[in-house]
């Protein structure tokens, strides 16, 4: 599952030319079921983190503000794509406070 999010990812970054841009971009996979409507119905599937920032040196970090349009994209292929994920969040939090990292 994250695999396959992270490859959609990967792909669509690549595809806008955004990966020589950002210095480190992937996906995450908490431990967290997310509450959807599927034919009218309440289903229950995992939710997908997607994380971009830039750095000079790693200790402070910025997000990277991927175009929207292309938020919605990656969002719209990796729900439509990986059936067991039903949302898609995106880490907009500078290091610091967060890390890069999610753990």
């Amino acid at each position: 599952m994250i695999r396959e999010a992270d490859y959609i990812y990967r792909d669509e970054i690549k595809k806008a030319d955004l990966d020589k841009e950002i210095w480190q971009y992937f996906s995450v996979l908490p431990n967290i079921q997310s509450v959807g409507v599927i034919n009218g119905e309440r289903i229950y599937k995992h939710l997908i983190g997607l994380r971009a920032i830039t750095t000079k040196d790693a200790m402070e970090a910025k997000w990277y503000p991927i175009p929207l349009d292309l938020l919605d994209k990656i969002s719209t292929r990796i729900t439509d794509e990986v059936l067991q994920v039903n949302r898609v969040v995106y880490d907009i939090t500078n290091k610091p406070p967060a890390t890069i990292e999610w753990e």
